[in-house]
């Protein structure tokens, strides 16, 4: 066979490799948009979000080869986030804002800091979830207003605790409404923020009474729809890991702020996530630590997010934890009072 054949041989085949490359893109493509409902401005726009889908999916492809090779302990999948940068998205879903200084200054009581329970053994395990204190997983939509869902999230497992009944929590009451408190509703907040306001105020409404757009709204709320009240707030100690998994085991879920920034994040599927390159300082997210445990011999954190189920391992995220404070995680745990 001549050189010339062979050459053009390899040619053809490197050619049909790409039309079917190309052809798997454009059915994923047709898929996404048709379940997530994608309706863009113009070609243009439609071009570049194919763009931005197409590299996600490269690096996600990328990733789970490392994680079928054992590289890495965490998986990936398109979701409904696919089409946005890195960027987009944090913008969009991060709006965590906190001064920790003024924040402890400006708190109107005086014991604010967690003080755990001595020589008491913890188990290896905790789910709150499986004993009934955790509602199902919400989704704060195209909002900044993760602050608000890890608010009510460690809000109502600790009122569970106390009741006995699990009632959902208004967000929008919150994002509506505790904006002179040094929340910014969309544009971020803080959980310290909402306590403030929720003690206050005299309480916060109920999910049922003032559901969630995930928008600026006019403050409605109504105090016949009380869903809880608190006195105060807790934080726990800087960075001690020991110290969350004592107030998670012995107080309820606990509201965290993470740095959420890194594209893994953004498509993490399941597996116990450990991202060497999460800065721990650069906090971004609230979230609620409903649990914690060991799979394939690692110890993690059972995070509930606020990104609806599609994301994550339906809604929850396994953290790295005692591996150095992962993403921050235990920077500034902080959790109610009743």
């Amino acid at each position: 066979m001549s050189q010339s054949l062979i050459l053009a041989l390899l040619a053809l085949l490197a050619a049909s490799n790409a039309a079917s490359v190309d052809q798997v893109l454009d059915q994923q493509w047709r898929d996404f948009t048709l379940e997530h409902r994608r309706i863009y401005q113009n070609a243009a726009e439609e071009r570049f979000r194919l763009k931005v889908f197409s590299e996600n999916r490269n690096a996600i492809i990328e990733h789970n080869q490392r994680f079928a090779a054992g590289k890495v302990s965490f998986k990936l999948a398109i979701n409904e986030y696919a089409d946005l940068t890195s960027e987009e998205f944090n913008e969009l879903m991060n709006g965590f804002n906190f001064n920790f200084t003024q924040q402890v200054t400006d708190a109107s009581w005086d014991d604010v800091t967690f003080f755990s329970p001595e020589f008491v053994s913890l188990p290896s395990s905790v789910d709150w979830r499986s004993k009934g204190a955790v509602t199902p997983v919400k989704n704060q939509k195209q909002c900044g207003s993760c602050w608000a869902f890890a608010s009510t999230g460690t809000l109502e497992g600790l009122q569970f605790r106390k009741t006995g009944k699990l009632v959902a929590l208004s967000e929008q009451n919150l994002v509506d409404c505790s904006t002179n408190w040094g929340n910014q509703g969309c544009q971020g907040g803080f959980m310290t923020n909402a306590f403030n306001y929720i003690r206050e105020n005299g309480g916060i409404d109920t999910e049922v009474s003032y559901p969630y757009k995930g928008i600026n709204d006019k403050c409605k709320y109504n105090k016949a729809a009380i869903g809880a009240t608190v006195t105060g707030f807790r934080i726990l100690p800087k960075g001690d890991e020991n110290k969350l998994a004592d107030a998670v085991a012995n107080i309820g879920p606990i509201s965290v702020a993470i740095n959420a920034s890194p594209r893994s994040f953004q498509f993490y599927s399941k597996g116990v996530y450990n991202e060497p390159a999460c800065d721990s300082e650069k906090l971004n997210h609230g979230v609620t630590v409903v649990g914690y445990g060991r799979e394939a011999g690692k110890d993690y954190w059972l995070v509930k997010n606020s990104w609806g189920t599609s994301w994550g391992d339906k809604g929850y995220i396994k953290m790295l934890r005692n591996g150095k404070n992962q993403c921050g995680i235990s920077t500034i745990p902080v959790y109610p009072t009743l």
